[in-house]
């Protein structure tokens, strides 16, 4: 019971107490342990002696009701010191009166009260602190006046203010620090998040290029079959009576040779090379993609379609198709969700996350929504929520391929029995930037080519220029990831592939400009 409640303690100790605080516990107790020995060593009489014994005793009784409010009252821990200080200079005070002479050595408490504050409160209540002390020893020597020179006073008050000043600018320096340390571990954390993420995207696309590797071997060897397969059975189905098994069989054939077609050019679409991007207007290409497959999926349902498009957004690069392709995915999934019809809303936005602009376009069901296990798992390829034998399960992951490929990201925001929210985010570069070149064609580092590929300069970013938007060069990086870079010139990749060192001949057409230029650009 004794050693778990001393465990108890000392837990609650090391959970309240700085280092700062652990460091006025100490000096407190070294305090009394100090004053004991003092005691019983010092060449005092006994009558000086019951006066320093009262004195330690009501130190220690008031010492020990000090850390006893501490324990009960944490977040007042300041203003509990700044109350222990008024009965610390009292008990200083106290002490030097008690030797009552001039030659005092108690006098020294005043400066260890006056650095052990400037140092936890910093400079300004430092020189508060310094200007009690200062104060209240020369009420210690008002008796002395006529025994000491005024040069001796003025001396001691001046070295008081002498060490409470660097002791303020230590403060200050250590706050500073403490400042740039929390900056950068929080920034390591973010960073590591990200590496996090990008391992994750990596080993993905790790998958799907062994997957587009694999697919693009067979396809044809599946293709091949599957046409003769359908065409031979619809031949069958004309020639058999309606309503005979053997005309029941043919349409089975038919309607699964269709579903392994519906498979296999969903999996060429998720590992296929995007196509080329180009601005243009992403209001127009959702208008087309909702009308057409409004018209193909909607069917009889009873459907409020509710379109929301923003006039003033910027052209972006996009690739229309593919963003066609993407809406198609995204309508099908919602109203599947809504087998008894719903409300649809079709929304285009501009928005700013990740320290870039990015034009949004949110699609809205009023749907069954998607539980939170189903959450984890949407983007799995060939997952799917729908019945055995109706659609192929990569609706969803072919839509954030897409993305990938336009340098975008897709959020997904659903609660089961609420609906869904499906919002794709495309970067967002101004025009006049367009004359900038991506720093993966100014380097010639390969990085596009493979999914799999790391950054040779900076390996630990993953694919990380590739995958954050507005990765733009011209002299300078741009984005989020690239900007750590600063300067493309100070890459080490760069500089062992071009070997700078003084040959700005050597420097790629991007780079071969000069200063005002490059400002310019």
């Amino acid at each position: 019971m004794p050693f778990s409640l001393l465990k108890n303690c000392r837990q609650r100790f090391e959970q309240l107490f700085t280092f700062s605080d652990r460091l006025f516990f100490v000096l407190r107790l070294a305090t009394i342990v100090g004053s004991s020995a003092w005691l019983l060593f010092a060449p005092v009489s006994v009558v000086e002696s019951r006066g320093y014994f009262i004195a330690l005793f009501i130190f220690i009784i008031y010492s020990g009701v000090l850390y006893g409010l501490i324990f009960c009252r944490a977040d007042r821990i300041r203003q509990i010191y700044v109350l222990s200080l008024v009965f610390d200079l009292i008990f200083v005070y106290y002490l030097v009166r008690l030797e009552n002479r001039v030659d005092n050595s108690f006098f020294l408490g005043y400066y260890l009260l006056v650095v052990l504050h400037t140092l936890y409160f910093g400079r300004v209540f430092g020189l508060f602190v310094t200007t009690l002390a200062a104060g209240l020893y020369l009420l210690n020597v008002l008796p002395f006046l006529g025994q000491i020179h005024w040069t001796a006073i003025g001396v001691r008050i001046i070295f008081l203010y002498l060490i409470g000043l660097p002791a303020g600018l230590i403060h200050e320096k250590l706050k500073t620090d403490k400042e740039k340390i929390e900056q950068l571990n929080a920034q390591l954390s973010e960073t590591l998040e990200n590496l996090e993420r990008m391992q994750a995207k990596l080993i993905e696309s790790e998958k799907f290029s062994a997957l587009g590797r694999l697919t693009a071997g067979v396809a044809h060897e599946i293709r091949n079959p599957l046409t003769a397969l359908g065409g031979f059975s619809k031949r069958l189905l004309a020639r058999l009576p309606e309503g005979s098994r053997e005309y029941q069989y043919a349409q089975t054939i038919i309607a699964e040779v269709n579903r392994l077609e519906a498979i296999l050019r969903d999996i060429l679409i998720v590992t296929s090379k995007g196509g080329e991007l180009n601005r243009a207007d992403i209001n127009q290409v959702v208008r087309h993609a909702v009308s057409f497959y409004l018209g193909l999926y909607g069917g009889e349902k009873k459907l409020e379609v509710r379109e929301q498009y923003r006039d003033d957004l910027p052209r972006v690069y996009l690739e229309p198709n593919q963003v066609e392709q993407a809406i198609g995915n995204l309508i099908s999934n919602a109203l599947d969700s809504m087998p008894d019809g719903g409300t649809l809303t079709i929304r285009t936005d501009m928005e700013e996350a990740r320290e870039i602009e990015w034009v949004v376009v949110s699609i809205t069901d009023t749907g069954i929504g998607i539980s939170r296990k189903q959450a984890d798992l949407i983007f799995e390829p060939f997952y799917s929520t729908k019945r055995i034998g109706t659609g192929t399960g990569l609706g969803l992951t072919i839509v954030r391929e897409i993305l990938e490929d336009h340098r975008g990201y897709i959020k997904v925001h659903s609660a089961e029995g609420s609906g869904t929210t499906v919002s794709l985010y495309f970067p967002y570069q101004p025009e006049e930037e367009d004359s900038r070149t991506p720093c993966w064609k100014c380097l010639g580092c390969g990085v596009e080519k493979d999914p799999s590929f790391r950054c040779p300069a900076y390996p630990y970013f993953g694919r990380i220029c590739w995958a954050v938007a507005g990765t733009l060069c011209a002299g300078k990086v741009m984005g989020t990831y690239a900007e750590k870079i600063r300067d493309c010139r100070k890459c080490p990749f760069f500089m062992r592939r071009h070997n700078i060192a003084g040959q700005e001949g050597d420097l790629p057409s991007c780079l071969a400009v000069s200063d005002g230029e490059e400002d310019g650009s």
